[in-house]
């Protein structure tokens, strides 16, 4: 597979995967918890709310690099099936702050986030044919959607 090696298009490209993939977060700017999620049970080991925007930053640069490196074996024409994973991935991802924040649903939410990774995986199985760097750049984002699961699922059974 060849490589798109048209610099500009390329570089454009990436700042295209970028935007992308940031724009699943925008959910959140349509969400008000109304107090909801500071009153609710969490456990001890619920990280402090000043992580999640680093953490979240740093996932969605190494989630677009990845689908940039894939992009790039190809483009779409070639690399359909890989990308249309990542898409799926990435809305579903989209939802899940709908879910958990908007309904207040932790219930809702965690069905999403088991679907969000199992997705993840399937992208991570699908880039690594590709381009086995891409795949690497995803396992930050699994195990941080693990641990997500993790207290999705704890959150949702304290506050039944």
């Amino acid at each position: 597979m060849e490589p798109v090696n048209k610099p500009y298009y390329k570089y454009s490209a990436l700042i295209g995967w970028i935007a992308l993939t940031f724009s699943a977060a925008l959910t959140g700017a349509f969400v008000d918890t109304g107090g909801w999620y500071a009153s609710i049970t969490k456990p001890a080991w619920n990280p402090p709310n000043s992580i999640f925007g680093p953490v979240w930053t740093t996932l969605y640069i190494m989630m677009a690099v990845a689908a940039w490196l894939v992009w790039q074996r190809g483009g779409w024409k070639q690399q359909r099936k890989a990308l249309t994973i990542y898409l799926v991935q990435w809305a579903l991802n989209a939802l899940w702050t709908p879910l958990f924040f908007g309904l207040q649903r932790p219930d809702l939410a965690f069905a999403g986030i088991l679907l969000l990774l199992a997705s993840i995986l399937a992208t991570i199985a699908a880039f690594w044919r590709v381009k086995r760097t891409a795949a690497i750049l995803l396992i930050p984002y699994v195990l941080w959607v693990s641990f997500a699961t993790v207290l999705n699922f704890t959150i949702w059974r304290l506050n039944a």
